[in-house]
């Protein structure tokens, strides 16, 4: 089974600063890119993992991707509109 390769257009480190201020600086960043294009978030602040994918869910766009290692969570949001 073949893995798709995704291609990060931009990286948002909202690392060391608590909700709301990621999902906040999401929105702004996810503004800044084509639509079609992928936005990476970096994040230390665990209320992230359930709010980034709210966030996503209520805007439009597809979360593609959570991950967790060495106290960072990283999310892949693409832009839908």
């Amino acid at each position: 089974m073949a893995t798709e390769l995704l291609t990060i257009y931009k990286t948002l480190d909202a690392q060391g600063i608590l909700c709301p201020l990621p999902v906040i600086r999401a929105q702004k960043a996810i503004q800044e890119i084509p639509v079609g294009e992928i936005l990476e978030i970096l994040a230390t602040d665990d209320g992230s993992v359930g709010d980034i994918p709210a966030w996503t869910k209520n805007t439009g766009h597809s979360f593609l991707k959570h991950s967790h290692e060495r106290g960072i969570h990283r999310f892949l949001v693409k832009r839908q509109k």
